[in-house]
């Protein structure tokens, strides 16, 4: 990687290299296992002029993305996080059946369902065509496109400007961050407003959440770089909330730069904290790496010596995040068995890289292991909930992220 992608500076620092992975969503037939995988460096670094952390685009969104293993409404939680969110936003932004909302990467209409049952017209642009059948099978129009500026004009042309543009959990999923904000720009109304939810690089490098570096997020935003990222569109950050969704995210509210006024107090609160955490300068990276690599001993020194107890420990969830930490720890089925995951989809398929099984969540109330390693821990309080019974026959929950915690 030789410049920025957002301002084309040369100035790059190192934060952590991960090694070569897979791509963290293409999960392995029976029949692949027999055929060589490529694999990918993992090299997360940042721009000491802009300050926008990115990795470089060696996958492109089409490889990725037409079709695609992830569907949001497998998480309960996350479904009632849209829910919540759309109550909000028609409240705040005063949405009627006379608006119109969009949503970018709308998945499997989890989030649409709830606008389309206030009766608002509304459209999702879904690259994914197996996942946004989902969402149409569900009652939630949906476009089959990636979002582009020539992509925002037709449909701009065809159903006429947003009140709301919503483009949740996409914003780092895009290489070309510029064209992309243009697209939401040529979206949304000359006086409509964007919203957009993504993980807040102050918490990844607090958390050393560093499983959600992978290779379908290209950058990773702080509020300060995210106001660059807007700009380059023409949208001006208005607004800024803290979500606790992902281990932490930031929801920004942006409008056109001609509507937006003055950012309000939570947008210069939160620049003050990214700030004084070193992250508007290189020193607040500095330790990151040396956290990654404790994280990487820990769990392997509880995976061999539970081995070499004859304790079995098998995985639950099978999320891209999972296979980043399954990939650079080198953790393979002598160390833990299969994961389990409620997506019928992955059920029969094989880790990226790992090679691990992946079998219906009833497979481990099946087998009572002694442990249940959590990959999506960032769903911690559901996924303690969906398995209560673990603690029927003694089995303990493992966490690996922010630190390694065996819980009962």
């Amino acid at each position: 990687m030789t410049k920025c992608r957002l301002c084309g500076s040369t100035a790059l620092a190192s934060i952590v290299d991960l090694g070569a992975t897979p791509p963290c969503e293409r999960f392995l037939t029976r029949e692949q296992l027999d055929e060589p995988e490529n694999t990918y460096p993992l090299h997360l670094r940042l721009c000491t002029d802009c300050w926008l952390a990115q990795i470089p685009p060696l996958i492109t969104p089409e490889e990725t993305f037409t079709e695609y293993a992830y569907f949001s409404s497998y998480s309960t939680s996350w479904v009632e996080h849209a829910r919540r969110f759309v109550a909000g936003a028609a409240e705040r932004l005063g949405l009627s059946d006379a608006s119109f909302v969009v949503e970018v990467a709308s998945n499997d209409g989890y989030l649409l369902r709830h606008v389309v049952e206030r009766g608002i017209r509304c459209l999702g642009i879904e690259p994914s065509a197996n996942v946004g059948q989902a969402a149409k099978d569900a009652g939630v129009p949906t476009l089959t496109a990636f979002l582009t500026p020539e992509t925002a004009a037709a449909v701009r042309d065809e159903h006429g400007p947003a009140d709301l543009v919503v483009a949740n959990n996409v914003y780092a999923h895009i290489p070309d961050v510029i064209g992309f904000t243009q697209g939401l720009r040529a979206l949304v109304a000359d006086d409509g407003w964007v919203s957009i939810e993504v993980q807040h690089l102050l918490t990844l490098i607090e958390g050393t959440q560093y499983d959600t570096i992978y290779h379908e997020h290209f950058q990773y935003y702080t509020v300060a770089s995210a106001m660059r990222a807007l700009a380059s569109g023409g949208l001006a950050l208005v607004d800024v909330e803290s979500l606790p969704t992902h281990g932490g995210s930031i929801r920004l509210w942006a409008r056109p730069v001609e509507a937006a006024g003055e950012p309000g107090r939570r947008v210069t609160d939160l620049l003050a904290r990214e700030k004084a955490a070193g992250l508007h300068e290189l020193s607040g990276y500095a330790e990151f790496a040396a956290r990654v690599a404790r994280v990487r001993r820990d769990l392997l020194a509880f995976l061999v010596r539970a081995a070499e107890e004859g304790r079995t420990v098998v995985g639950y969830g099978a999320p891209g995040k999972g296979n980043t930490l399954l990939n650079h720890c080198g953790i393979r089925p002598d160390l833990l068995s299969y994961t389990v995951d409620r997506n019928p989809y992955k059920h029969g398929r094989f880790t990226p890289g790992t090679r691990i099984p992946v079998l219906p969540p009833e497979r481990i109330e099946q087998d009572r292991p002694d442990y249940v390693l959590v990959l999506p821990w960032n769903l911690r309080a559901e996924i303690t909930e969906q398995l209560a019974h673990v603690r029927d026959w003694g089995g303990r929950l493992v966490f690996p992220i922010p630190r390694l915690e065996v819980v009962s």
